[in-house]
């Protein structure tokens, strides 16, 4: 005869099991960095819109070179491929063709869509537009402005607001460059070789433009 303790167990109801892992969190399809100290996003398309955290809120900030610069060497593959999946194809492609000029390329073609068709026939503008603010010597970006001398006078007036001669001799040399991401610090020293007869003559010239090219061509001049 079976004891009532052995009849409980028998009719004891399955107790829940219990996962070891609890579910993971979705990552973010936001670009998240820090520099400084603070903590940048740039927010999905359509708006791309840069904004820093500023306590527990987050806030519109300047798209600045150097934040930019932080936010390539720390948003990883897989987060670009996540925040790209939400752009549309055109302009997906179009970013793609840039690495360390990305951040840059993604805001321009979101704040001025309209550049769009011409920068896709010379790439290497957008390390210009990104960094024009330094250039120019503005205290921060000028998307408004550069939308409207774009519309106004085309990309020829665009080349020339950036300090570039407004000339398709420069859109050749632009567009014999291997490379559509322009280092930084060869933007100042290509800007005063475009001015350059002699200098222009070489680089028309030169089919496949290294930035090893570039910088030889610059202490040459300098020297």
């Amino acid at each position: 005869m079976k004891t009532r303790s052995s009849r409980s167990k028998l009719i004891s109801p399955s107790r829940p099991v219990r996962t070891s892992r609890a579910l993971a969190t979705p990552p973010s399809v936001e670009l998240t960095w820090s520099h400084v100290g603070t903590l940048y996003r740039m927010t999905v398309w359509p708006e791309a819109g840069l904004e820093r955290m500023d306590g527990e809120r987050w806030v519109a900030a300047s798209a600045g070179e150097a934040s930019l610069a932080s936010g390539m060497l720390q948003v990883d593959a897989a987060a670009w491929r996540r925040y790209l999946e939400f752009v549309p194809a055109a302009e997906r492609t179009f970013v793609e063709k840039f690495r360390f000029g990305r951040l840059g390329a993604l805001l321009i073609v979101a704040r001025c869509p309209q550049l769009l068709a011409d920068l896709n026939e010379t790439p290497a503008l957008v390390s210009f537009l990104a960094a024009h603010a330094s250039l120019r010597g503005t205290d921060g970006p000028r998307w408004d402005e550069v939308a409207a001398v774009h519309e106004r006078g085309g990309l020829f007036a665009l080349l020339e607001w950036l300090g570039l001669p407004a000339s398709r001799q420069t859109l050749a040399i632009l567009n014999n460059l291997v490379d559509p991401d322009v280092p930084r610090w060869l933007l100042e020293p290509l800007r005063t070789l475009l001015w350059r007869p002699s200098a222009t003559f070489v680089l028309e010239r030169s089919p496949e433009l290294t930035d090893r090219q570039l910088a030889r061509y610059w202490h040459a001049l300098a020297a």
